[in-house]
């Protein structure tokens, strides 16, 4: 009886897994095309309960930026790592650039909190001094926060956010969540999670100096950054 429950467990641990690559699979396989499905189930945003600030579209899917620092987008995306029959997380949030498509900040974090939004943000601009570009992001609680609109503020910065449920609005910056797991996390099965952190700095540096991009004109997003500077 014991075996047979044993048996039983593993099983549906086993679909468990599977299930959660689906759900993954689906919520970006059309990323390259700035898609993203409609429904609920698929999304990882965390609505607050009691918003304290929104901003309009500002963006409006213009996603074509002249400069760099002139558009940035935001975002926080979740990866499951597996300890025996636990099952843990790490949370990575990050800010696009949409000139360059360059990684221009990100921090990884054992909780989506507040902290990990507004350190992703102060590293950004400590990075990036004296640039004011329309900061947009979806309605998650972080987002919406007054202390987080007033980083802004300070900074010189417009919020844009997404409408809700329209996913599409932080197209891009979901195209960028879609490579990184099609190229680095699906099919792979993280055991622990300095391996899986490890994995997505690595993806992240990778992605910003050797990843070549057809819109970029077949360059890397810090070539193309660089050329800029160079240029004016």
């Amino acid at each position: 009886m014991q075996q047979s429950l044993g048996k039983e467990q593993t099983t549906t641990t086993t679909f468990s897994r599977k299930a959660d690559l689906r759900t993954d699979y689906f919520r970006h396989r059309n990323a390259e095309k700035y898609s993203c499905l409609p429904l609920p189930i698929f999304l990882n945003t965390r609505h607050a309960k009691t918003p304290q600030h929104y901003a309009e579209n500002i963006l409006n899917r213009e996603f074509h930026a002249e400069k760099p620092n002139e558009k940035w987008l935001t975002d926080v995306t979740e990866f499951k790592y597996y300890e025996g029959p636990r099952v843990k997380k790490v949370y990575l949030s990050a800010i696009l650039d949409l000139y360059d498509r360059r990684i221009v900040s990100f921090v990884i974090r054992d909780t989506n909190d507040n902290k990990l939004v507004f350190d992703t943000f102060a590293k950004a601009v400590q990075s990036n001094p004296d640039t004011h570009p329309i900061f947009h992001s979806d309605r998650g609680f972080q987002y919406t926060n007054r202390y987080f609109y007033q980083r802004l503020v300070n900074a010189g910065m417009t919020q844009s956010m997404s409408r809700v449920g329209r996913c599409i609005d932080n197209g891009p910056m979901e195209g960028f969540w879609g490579i990184l797991k099609r190229e680095r996390y699906y099919g792979r099965r993280f055991t622990n999670r300095a391996e899986l952190v490890k994995m997505i700095r690595s993806y992240i540096h990778y992605y910003n100096t050797k990843h070549l991009q057809r819109n970029l004109g077949v360059l890397t997003p810090l070539e193309k950054h660089d050329l800029y500077l160079k240029a004016a």
